[in-house]
């Protein structure tokens, strides 16, 4: 069977290529002849990191063919279907499945945050093209609000969770060997911290570095930076620390989807802006902090009955000192198993769903 699969792979992004991981993990368990092809930013990079075909993202000749060839379409995961991060994104996903529309291929969207979509171009394509796809599942409630929004009702329509989720906790092993080679142990209390740039950097890389010095200070807990993609996060790392008095580690190195479950399964609490950052404390069981600079944030942490602190803009020392205070003080196994449980379920649903699609 061959799928084709669109989405912001290549880019060295660790949620993005968590995603794509997880997504091929559940599909090769349940289709013996997969042959996939990724749309890719880094073509060669994807081909030796998730051992599949892939193809240039700019590159539209070898794209249409291998539509063309393909039984299957998957767009996602991740919020692609959207133009607040960039304008132009939303354009180039929706060609893609118009592509595949026009071949007569069967177009699953998978696992996607859809919006926010502003402009009555924008709207007017969503509802046009979105209309026409086979499948549709979302990551979560907000996704499908906003499907109700743009009037997309025709396709089939699924409420999952993000394929992340699906992920099984790994050992950690791995974690605390990388540690040991930064000179880290665990003989304390770790504070993971995951940030990205973003408006109001400023604000928030302040206020960030005085909580983390008081946390260190008043616990004695030791801060170790975790990047997410790779090399940006490493930056805005070194930003703040160079706001922070008291010492801290930074990670600034690439890892594998394991290797950062493994290291933030190692932590006591995990304070993140990055999405998958969070949603890797969720699958390795660790009390999470979480800033919101987008949407998806907020409705991740809605799912698992969590609210963040504020966003970039308004959210200060004193709140996310108290909140992981608070957080350092919760049991590993406090959290609402059960519910991530289900959501590791619906997060299997994603792959099953396409299964099923491509075999009718």
């Amino acid at each position: 069977m061959k799928i084709v699969v669109s989405g912001y792979y290549g880019s060295k992004n660790g949620g993005d290529e968590a995603m794509l991981a997880s997504m091929l993990e559940v599909l090769r368990e349940e289709i013996f002849d997969l042959d996939v092809t990724v749309i890719s930013l880094n073509p060669e990079y994807t081909r030796r990191r998730h051992h599949v075909n892939a193809v240039p993202r700019s590159d539209i000749l070898p794209i249409i063919k291998k539509i063309r060839e393909a039984d299957l379409l998957i767009s996602g995961g991740g919020s692609l279907l959207q133009n607040v991060t960039s304008g132009r994104s939303l354009y180039y996903y929706l060609a893609i499945i118009f592509f595949a529309l026009i071949f007569g291929r069967k177009v699953m969207l998978y696992a996607q945050g859809i919006g926010p979509i502003r402009g009555a171009l924008a709207h007017k394509l969503m509802n046009l093209i979105v209309n026409r796809v086979d499948l549709i599942t979302v990551r979560d409630r907000g996704s499908l609000e906003e499907l109700e929004r743009l009037k997309i009702t025709r396709p089939k329509i699924f409420c999952t969770a993000d394929p992340v989720l699906a992920i099984k906790p790994v050992p950690l092993t791995a974690g605390q060997k990388i540690l040991a080679r930064y000179s880290t142990t665990r003989d304390g209390k770790l504070i993971g911290v995951a940030v990205r740039h973003w408006l109001h950097w400023e604000n928030f890389s302040r206020a960030l570095a005085e909580a983390l010095d008081r946390l260190s200070d008043t616990t004695g807990a030791k801060i170790v930076f975790l990047p997410m993609k790779f090399p940006e996060d490493i930056t805005a790392a070194r930003q703040v620390a160079a706001l922070m008095e008291m010492p801290c580690t930074i990670l600034d190195e690439e890892f594998t989807t394991r290797e950062v479950l493994s290291l933030v399964g190692c932590m006591d609490v995990l304070i993140g802006v990055r999405l998958h950052a969070l949603i890797f404390a969720g699958v390795m069981n660790v009390p999470m902090v979480g800033v919101s600079y987008d949407p998806k944030i907020e409705r991740f942490l809605d799912s698992i009955g969590e609210k963040p602190l504020g966003n970039f803009s308004d959210v200060t020392a004193e709140k996310i000192f108290d909140a992981t205070i608070n957080k350092l003080s919760e049991h590993k196994n406090s959290r609402d198993e059960n519910l991530l449980k289900e959501l590791g379920e619906l997060a299997r649903l994603n792959a099953k769903l396409a299964v099923e699609l491509a075999q009718s």
